[in-house]
């Protein structure tokens, strides 16, 4: 496969993470309705964790004490993420789900400046000041207060940036698959243990029930985690960020047209002022500088004679 196919195709890949990303905060607002947060979170975890020893066995002989200890903490990070989010999205609209859980993105700088000492830049700060403004617009009601599910989202994002930091530090020389493995199962272990003690499991099983949890484990775990380690391995980070920033755009298109959302002007303008914080944050509008040079480029190049 030449360079510009594998970059094509690396590219299609992270489309298709997004797109099915997108697509799961309203398979998740529909399931919510007839399965408990941590149930649903038992099947999609145990499942994708299936799903991945099947395909990866010969990397299981592999784990130790060591791998197992790290997956449990990056385990544990994981599920308060996904554990709060699912919480929050049975109070929330998917779109709202959607763009307040992408503050992660914005926020990894800053716990990256507490845990490596590394001061974030100039974009950094402008990114947080805008998601902040953007958070307002989209969360606050009349009376300047926020709805439950909107402040569990908003939560779920610092872990999902915990996440982010601890990886490359807890996961350093070792295969990320087979973390992966072990933070699915430990994900599992958690969500099995509140819902347990705190949950129900449902009287009955429908087909779309069914269908639902099988999407999300399979295609919205497994599956997207699968495109996205393809498609970041030929793809430059800047590029990759862009789209894999369209999850949570794909997520408010999803919600309109089949969970019929509406989007006042207000939560609009909250929607677009945190797209363009997250793109500052992690591109720090590298694109457009690489534009900016080209034109300096071309505006110096000699003009052919006609002689």
């Amino acid at each position: 496969m030449n360079k510009t196919l594998k970059n094509m195709s690396s590219k299609l890949a992270l489309f298709g993470a997004s797109l099915i990303w997108g697509s799961s905060f309203m398979v998740v607002k529909a399931s919510v309705d007839s399965v408990e947060p941590h149930v649903l979170l038992v099947f999609r975890f145990t499942v994708a964790c299936i799903l991945l020893c099947m395909i990866f066995y010969k990397k299981l002989k592999e784990i130790n004490v060591e791998y197992i200890i790290q997956g449990g903490i990056l385990g544990f990070l994981i599920f308060l993420g996904y554990s709060l989010q699912t919480i929050g999205i049975t109070d929330t609209t998917p779109g709202k789900n959607a763009f307040l859980t992408a503050i992660y993105c914005v926020l990894v700088p800053f716990m990256n400046w507490f845990v490596d000492k590394k001061k974030p830049d100039a974009y950094n700060f402008s990114a947080a000041i805008i998601t902040i403004i953007g958070i307002g617009l989209v969360s606050l009601n009349g009376d300047l207060t926020i709805g439950k599910g909107d402040a569990f989202t908003l939560v779920s994002g610092i872990f999902y940036a915990a996440h982010m930091v601890a990886v490359p530090k807890i996961g350093k020389n070792k295969d990320i698959v087979i973390l992966t493995i072990l933070q699915f199962a430990f994900s599992a272990v958690f969500s099995l243990i509140i819902a347990i003690v705190f949950e129900d499991l449902p009287t009955r099983v429908t087909t779309d029930m069914m269908t639902g949890l099988v999407y999300l484990a399979v295609f919205a775990t497994a599956g997207a985690l699968l495109l996205q380690n393809v498609g970041q391995k030929y793809t430059d980070p800047t590029s990759a960020s862009i789209i894999l920033s369209l999850e949570s755009v794909f997520g408010v298109i999803f919600s309109v047209i089949f969970y019929h959302e509406v989007i006042t002007l207000k939560i609009f303008l909250g929607f677009l002022l945190i797209f363009v914080a997250i793109i500052i944050s992690e591109t720090k509008l590298s694109f457009l500088k690489r534009r900016v040079e080209r034109g300096i480029m071309i505006s110096k190049e000699p003009i052919p004679s006609d002689k």
